[in-house]
């Protein structure tokens, strides 16, 4: 199959969110739906927990579900407070070398995928990402230099919490070094167990072990698979060879250390790289930060797409998707 990515850019929410959410919402709403309605917080429980918890992005929050028709159902997802359970594979790392270097794998099913980069310039902060649920985002980076990503933490527990991709646009949004994204992540409530990776410009970085069930925990560690101190859900990380991808990267990271493009290049073949597309966790790109610059380039075998904060161009790129 043929995967179109879009690259947009909207300094404020207007018609071209709009239009997103209106090509979307229907395989959104079912999504959102499929427990139920009444398995899904209330509108007034979804917006005074963003309130509560990020205080900062009510406003936008108020925009936005007014932009996508005012509806309840709408604003209610929109809001991404305790969603239905996905899950997805991954792999990210930090190349240890002079220049901050965020690089990340993107494992999930093509058919739940916006394929969308989008760059925003609400409340004053400019923000580039791959976009999710509308405006969360999977990974990104913003003007002051901080980059982050995401992976599944292997865990089957659901709680009360935010989806994830909200989580990452709220820390983007708001924070501008390390520090201040591990303090952040430490305290939004996430509703299932997700590995968080920050990398600033000054190379300071981390990765934040986020659970609904436990209070996260902050680590010194440059590389995140699919599991957290130890894997707690066996049959999971035997199908995505969480810990043989974890080894391998840290095996690149230390032992024998691969200059930068080597490194990125590394993402593009297994074992990191990954065609498991029918089994709905197959590499749908490979995206690498440069946050001290304010770049993020896109990569598939072949291929190259590169974007900057500053020089941000739309355009599209379609990528095949083996079916099997």
């Amino acid at each position: 199959m043929a995967l179109i990515f879009r690259a947009l850019r909207e300094e404020q929410p207007g018609p071209k969110l709009a239009g997103l959410f209106r090509e979307f919402w229907p395989a959104y709403h079912r999504w959102w739906a499929s427990e139920g309605y009444v398995a899904r917080p209330t509108y007034m429980e979804c917006r005074r927990t963003i309130a509560t918890h990020m205080p900062e992005m009510l406003a936008l929050y108020d925009t936005l579900a007014e932009l996508a028709g005012g509806s309840d159902s709408a604003a209610r997802f929109l809001s991404l407070y305790c969603p239905p359970k996905y899950l997805s594979g991954c792999s990210q790392a930090i190349w240890q070398g002079d220049e901050p270097l965020l690089v990340r794998n993107y494992d999930y099913s093509a058919k739940a995928f916006d394929a969308v980069v989008l760059h925003t310039g609400w409340q004053g902060r400019r923000v580039m990402g791959m976009a999710d649920g509308l405006w969360g985002l999977l990974d990104g980076v913003n003007d002051a230099g901080l980059a982050v990503s995401l992976t599944f933490g292997g865990r089957r527990e659901v709680g009360e919490g935010f989806g994830v991709p909200l989580i990452l646009r709220y820390v983007l949004q708001t924070c501008e070094t390390a520090a201040e994204a591990c303090a952040t992540l430490s305290r939004v409530p996430c509703h299932m167990s997700y590995n968080v990776t920050v990398l600033d410009h000054a190379r300071d970085f981390a990765t934040v072990y986020l659970t609904p069930d436990r209070e996260a925990i902050v680590t010194g560690t440059p590389v995140a698979t699919n599991h957290q101190e130890r894997v707690e859900w066996a049959q999971h990380a035997r199908f995505t060879a969480t810990v043989e991808r974890e080894r391998f990267l840290l095996s690149r990271l230390t032992l024998h250390p691969d200059r930068q493009e080597r490194f990125i290049d590394a993402f593009l073949r297994p074992p990191l790289y990954s065609t498991a597309f029918g089994a709905g966790f197959g590499t749908l790109y490979t995206a690498a930060y440069r946050p001290r610059a304010g770049r993020m380039e896109l990569l598939w075998p072949g291929l190259r797409w590169p974007f900057t904060l500053g020089g941000f161009e739309e355009g599209a790129r379609h990528i095949l998707i083996p079916e099997g």
